[in-house]
């Protein structure tokens, strides 16, 4: 095996969940030239993953806000005539969208998907030369792993390793990253609640953090740091300098979020509150401390996320 294609695009969340198939692929194929087909607004995450040889991004997103320009049709046409141009021995589309199917299409090689009855999009599989069936009721990571490993020819070790190591920072007073933003008001924990969490951190001796992606989440960000007294809300950053402030914190505590997940990767103490999704099936997943809270129909209160991180801290102040 001397070249294979990779195809997971988007979001966040799903784009950290396909790391440790990343990870099984290069353990398996030392030698091969491993591609990721990502979405570009992704692509600083995938090029954090050390066993990836090259990124191809693709603006699908940008592209759907600007479908009347001729310039976009322009870099579409030329996207597509780059990759068509491109052969490889195995091409793997573990996102099983149409819009990925599409996608890994325009590659030559040998196409592997999800069958018909493993992927919300059945009519995906079509696209596909081999089709696989893998549980639709399996965590995605282990969904992307085996998928992989059944279209590499290989059986995925127990371990999950998502490839990541955080950059060595100078020590200094240990923080807490406090993700509330999600992409739906359901998964939202109110705000009087972050304060109380916030405030507990303080007193356990954990400054606090905040990063923040939206106008509405910056906005957010800032009242719940007046109440906290020496928090910070961190300036916007690229993905891949995100990641790395997660990767040094002392604990993580967040919703249903596409950043959470990065903390699992780095193996970092983490809190997932769950109010209105499944966490068996897209939950935080990985070697470090993880504890989640809440679930569909339940609402945790600060006070009980405040015991639990005092537990994943140790009981001690910083």
């Amino acid at each position: 095996m001397n070249s294979i294609l990779l195809v997971k695009t988007s979001s966040l969340g799903d784009v950290v969940h396909n790391m440790p198939a990343v990870t099984d692929v290069r353990r398996q194929w030392p030698q091969a030239r491993i591609s990721w087909l990502v979405e570009e607004t992704f692509a600083p995450l995938a090029r954090l993953h050390p066993a990836v040889d090259e990124v191809i991004a693709v603006a699908t997103r940008r592209w759907r806000s600007h479908l009347l320009s001729p310039a976009v049709w322009r870099e579409i046409a030329s996207f597509r005539r780059g990759l068509r141009m491109r052969r490889f021995d195995r091409i793997v589309d573990t996102q099983g969208l149409i819009r990925s199917s599409l996608l890994a299409a325009m590659a030559q090689g040998e196409h592997h998907g999800y069958d018909a009855s493993s992927i919300r999009e059945p009519l995906a599989s079509r696209f596909y030369d081999v089709r696989h069936a893998v549980s639709r009721e399996l965590h995605a990571v282990i969904r992307n792993r085996t998928l992989a490993g059944l279209a590499l020819d290989y059986q995925p070790s127990p371990t999950i390793d998502y490839g990541l190591k955080p950059t060595v920072t100078a020590s200094g007073e240990p923080y807490a990253v406090l993700l509330h933003g999600t992409s739906r008001a359901r998964k939202e924990w109110r705000e009087s609640d972050w304060i109380g969490l916030g405030q507990g951190l303080r007193r356990l001796g954990i400054r606090v953090v905040l990063p923040w992606g939206t106008e509405a989440e910056r906005i957010r960000s800032e009242r719940i740091a007046v109440a906290i007294k020496g928090s910070e809300v961190l300036a916007r950053r690229p993905l891949d300098q995100t990641a790395q402030v997660i990767g040094n914190a002392a604990l993580v505590v967040g919703v249903d979020t596409g950043l959470l997940h990065l903390a699992a990767a780095y193996a970092v103490p983490l809190i997932g509150i769950f109010l209105a999704s499944d966490p068996n099936l897209t939950g935080p997943i990985g070697p470090g401390p993880i504890k989640v809270l809440g679930g569909p129909g339940q609402y945790p209160a600060f006070a009980q996320v405040i015991e639990v991180a005092s537990g994943l801290l140790g009981g001690q102040p910083g």
